[in-house]
């Protein structure tokens, strides 16, 4: 089941032209970044309370992220939920009748597992179930 919001993925043309608003107006410590290249994406973390801030940058055009952007601009991009289980969820949100993008977990950020619901799933919402690395 769903342990905490782990993080709100945001869209941005520019990782250097968006994270000063997070670092320095918003106070947020900066944990980094990452190429995630399956999901051909480059990747900022921040921190707030026991969630992140995830900026996703595209890195090259025919990225989903890149298809975000052009349709809508910068914005939010998706909720991502941590769960204990994750190849369990999906088999229960599959039996469920609920609409998934992602059938099986696959590699995401600091290696990671997560998995896309269908936005039509939840009322218009990217959601993303993660699993943490070792967990």
């Amino acid at each position: 089941m769903t342990k905490k919001i782990s993080h709100l993925g945001i869209a941005v043309e520019s990782i250097e032209a968006a994270a000063p608003y997070y670092r320095d107006i918003l106070g947020m410590a900066f944990e980094g970044t990452e190429v995630v290249a399956e999901q051909k994406v480059r990747v900022a973390f921040f921190v707030v309370g026991e969630s992140r801030i995830e900026l996703l940058e595209p890195t090259d055009e025919n990225s989903p992220v890149a298809r975000f952007l052009a349709k809508n601009g910068s914005g939010i991009h998706h909720v991502a939920y941590e769960v204990v289980d994750l190849a369990a969820e999906l088999a229960r949100l599959k039996a469920a009748g609920v609409r998934l993008v992602d059938e099986v977990p696959r590699l995401g950020a600091h290696g990671a597992r997560i998995a896309f619901l269908h936005p039509q799933a939840s009322g218009g919402v990217l959601t993303e179930l993660c699993q943490p690395a070792g967990g």
